[in-house]
């Protein structure tokens, strides 16, 4: 038997993203990141996030949440989805748009990625231990 994962509802990612991004950074509205403010407003800037280790990739519905709350231009283009095994120092996303945004929200991006990549890479990891027994992983959201 297979369970599959659901996403939360786009509002309750909204909500995640939005209490991140206030931690960090203040009211977006506000004066925000003020060492991102050191750089021009239009200045166009350029990322790429890769893995440090092996791991099963999750988080890419809040991580381009927080980049798009920050510049809604912003392009992002990834090379892995939600669910994927990946790689040690695999290119995972290539990001561009205001540099400003993006040093403001690769913080609160990655600590998503890093947090819900870590939780799906243990899961899979059970479950690769049980694979072939009558035992199942499953999640009781408690």
């Amino acid at each position: 038997m297979v369970f599959a994962a659901s996403q939360p509802p786009a509002e309750e990612i909204e909500r995640n993203v939005s209490a991140a991004l206030a931690e960090d950074i203040g009211d977006v509205g506000g004066p925000g990141d003020l060492t991102a403010s050191l750089i021009p407003a239009d200045r166009i800037g350029r990322a790429t996030v890769i893995s440090r280790e092996n791991a099963v990739l999750c988080g890419t519905a809040w991580f381009d949440s927080v980049f798009r709350r920050l510049d809604p231009q912003v392009k992002l283009s990834w090379q892995a989805a939600d669910g994927d095994r990946i790689a040690k120092d695999q290119l995972l996303c290539e990001i561009e748009g205001s540099a400003r945004a993006l040093l403001s929200a690769e913080r609160s991006g990655l600590n998503f990625l890093q947090l819900l990549s870590g939780v799906a890479t243990k899961a899979r990891q059970y479950a690769d231990v049980v694979a072939g027994t009558k035992a199942v992983v499953v999640d009781t959201r408690k």
